[in-house]
């Protein structure tokens, strides 16, 4: 998961306290298909024995959300975890002056809520759909007993929360070192294409949703991203971009050094 820090105006949230999830499947069969599906192949639980597997797709159920609906809100107690099957989410926290603060964007295969779940305290976020969102969902009390009985997926929980810690510092470690908007944009495409195939980010983002991760105007971000792509350092499509010149992207982090 990727954090980014951006004060923006609070706006209504489209259907915010509100359960408005779509229940796909309330009885999730237990097969060797939903040991396929994303939350297995993204590795959130992969590596458990496959008997601790089917018994966590026993208790998981797949909800669906339509873009701009709300998996979960701030302030509001948490009700269990969230694991993307497909689509993005933007997760943001209100602040004292009533603006809200945009902290980052999930994708597909990562785990949501899980901070919350373990700690037993309110949501610290809201999160809410960009797009159509598929996920499992499991219920809160009943994923701390599947916790208690299953040693092995408790130990990967911890590992999980000890790489949100990581993400968390890297971020602020980020927002430190930054010194321009160049190596701002820089450091978020490397970031956005690690690990991804091609070097690609294939998820739809705008250039304003780019802008409100780093603190850039749009102007600043299509100004940019335009020569990155003339000088060969990426190339845009539709549904995102592909990192042409990864080490000439680094460079740009080096100078500011």
């Amino acid at each position: 998961m990727s954090f980014r820090f951006r004060v923006v105006p609070k706006k209504k949230r489209r259907g915010a306290g509100q359960n408005r999830a779509k229940r796909v499947s309330i009885d999730v069969q237990i097969d060797d298909n939903w040991l396929n599906s994303p939350l297995m192949k993204e590795q959130v639980f992969y590596n458990l024995p496959q008997d601790v597997r089917r018994r966590l797709g026993a208790i998981s159920s797949i909800l669906a959300y339509a873009k701009g609906e709300v998996l979960f809100v701030e302030g509001q107690r948490s009700k269990g975890v969230f694991v993307l099957h497909s689509g993005s989410v933007k997760l943001s926290a209100g602040s004292a002056d009533g603006k809200s603060i945009i902290v980052g964007r999930a994708d597909q295969g990562e785990m949501l809520g899980l901070p919350t779940v373990i700690s037993g305290r309110s949501n610290e976020l809201t999160a809410e759909a960009l797009e159509s969102v598929e996920c499992d969902f499991i219920d809160r009390d009943v994923f701390l007993q599947f916790l208690g009985e299953n040693g092995d997926a408790a130990l990967r929980v911890a590992e999980i929360l000890s790489n949100m810690y990581d993400a968390a510092f890297d971020q602020a470690r980020y927002l430190g070192l930054s010194a321009s908007a160049p190596e701002k944009l820089a450091r978020l495409l490397l970031q956005l294409s690690l690990d991804k195939p091609h070097n690609g980010h294939s998820s739809p983002i705008t250039h304003k949703e780019i802008a409100e991760m780093i603190g850039l105007s749009r102007e600043t971000v299509t100004r940019l991203l335009a020569r990155f792509k003339r000088t060969n350092l990426i190339q845009t499509h539709n549904t995102g971009f592909h990192v042409l010149d990864r080490p000439g992207l680094e460079q740009l982090l080096i100078k500011q050094m």
